[in-house]
């Protein structure tokens, strides 16, 4: 790697969700890379899911970072391979847990299909992130954000998303 890539690597390692501050880009799995192209610096990103607004917000902080260091780079918006649950971090859904976001369970993202649960209850039981019990029950299947059901506690009475997995 190049010294430009190792250094944008390193601005862009603490860059946070603006939908959820406690985890960084790279610990959600959107920030996919980081390259060198005849054009100049390259940084690709991939939405949680189509149509996710909050992309148009991470191309400008991407970009915003690496101009405040003298960066100049191009944000590539990549849709395929599609994003997948998966690609969080094992830290990243301990920090969505601590924030009081049940963090998604594991998909099989070796079979690139769109799962059709994306919008379906999860069989699974869904552990509450504020008291651990698996007495929930979905409320709604869209959250705070469309990538997130809403669920409540029965044991705790507390409601809280859920980040679907797909």
């Amino acid at each position: 790697m190049s010294a430009t890539i190792d250094k944008a690597w390193d601005l862009l390692e603490e860059l946070t969700d603006p939908e959820i501050p406690v985890v960084t880009l790279r610990e959600l799995g959107i920030l996919r890379d980081i390259r060198q192209s005849p054009s100049g610096l390259e940084v690709v990103i991939t939405p949680t899911y189509s149509g996710c607004p909050a992309m148009g917000q991470i191309e400008d902080d991407v970009r915003q970072t690496l101009e405040s260091a003298g960066l100049q780079a191009t944000v590539i918006t990549q849709l395929s391979p599609p994003w997948t649950t998966d690609w969080i971090t094992e830290d990243a859904k301990q920090k969505l847990r601590a924030y009081g976001i049940a963090p998604p369970h594991t998909t099989d993202s070796s079979v690139n299909t769109i799962h059709l649960s994306r919008n379906k209850p999860s069989s699974q039981p869904i552990a509450c992130p504020h008291c651990c019990s698996n007495r929930t029950s979905v409320i709604s299947q869209f959250g705070s954000t469309s990538c997130k059901a809403l669920y409540k506690c029965l044991d705790c009475r507390e409601p809280f998303d859920y980040f679907k997995p797909y």
